[in-house]
């Protein structure tokens, strides 16, 4: 299912992207998987195979007006219901973000610290992380946790880069039960 996801995740990408609504795009997919993560009704009538494509057309029609969203989106959840795949929306979503990463060239890094950072701060950690990656931007979401007691603790992808209290003292504690 995930090769499926991530086919129709591309198109979506190659359509925004030819369009130059990358961001209204990504932003309405996700209000649009948010509102049908809130109602199981939205979730199990779009998935229904009795239903007929008209009547949810119709219904997808009106959500669009009332959220504003583009045609593109419109489109491509069309696309979804005539081919049965609204169930994969989440996972749809999910690859459409990481292919507009991939080939938009951003970098995800999640940044937890024990205290709230500066924008000077983040605006450092964040250059710091570009050089680190090798990315031409990063997106970096920062928030704290008081566990840590200082420093921070960096994730991008899946590494790890931990430079808290937390994780000195624990190495050290462990150093000295080793001697």
């Amino acid at each position: 299912m995930k090769a499926i996801a991530e086919r129709y995740a591309g198109a979506l990408a190659d359509v925004a992207i030819a369009q130059g609504d990358v961001a209204k795009v990504q932003s309405e997919l996700k209000t649009f998987r948010e509102m049908a993560d809130e109602s199981p009704e939205l979730r199990l009538f779009l998935a229904n195979p009795a239903t007929p494509r008209a009547g949810k057309h119709a219904v997808l029609e009106q959500l669009m007006e009332r959220t504003g969203s583009s045609r593109i989106l419109r489109n491509f959840l069309f696309l979804l219901v005539d081919h049965r795949r609204t169930p994969l929306l989440p996972e749809i979503e999910a690859s459409f973000q990481h292919l507009l990463d991939t080939r938009l060239g951003v970098t995800r890094a999640d940044i937890t610290s024990a205290d709230e950072l500066s924008p000077e701060d983040q605006a450092e950690l964040t250059q710091v992380i570009e050089k680190l990656t090798k990315s031409t931007k990063v997106d970096a979401r920062f928030q704290t946790d008081a566990a840590l007691v200082g420093g921070a603790i960096v994730r991008v992808g899946s590494k790890i880069y931990d430079g808290s209290v937390r994780a000195q003292l624990n190495a050290l504690r462990i150093r000295l039960a080793a001697e």
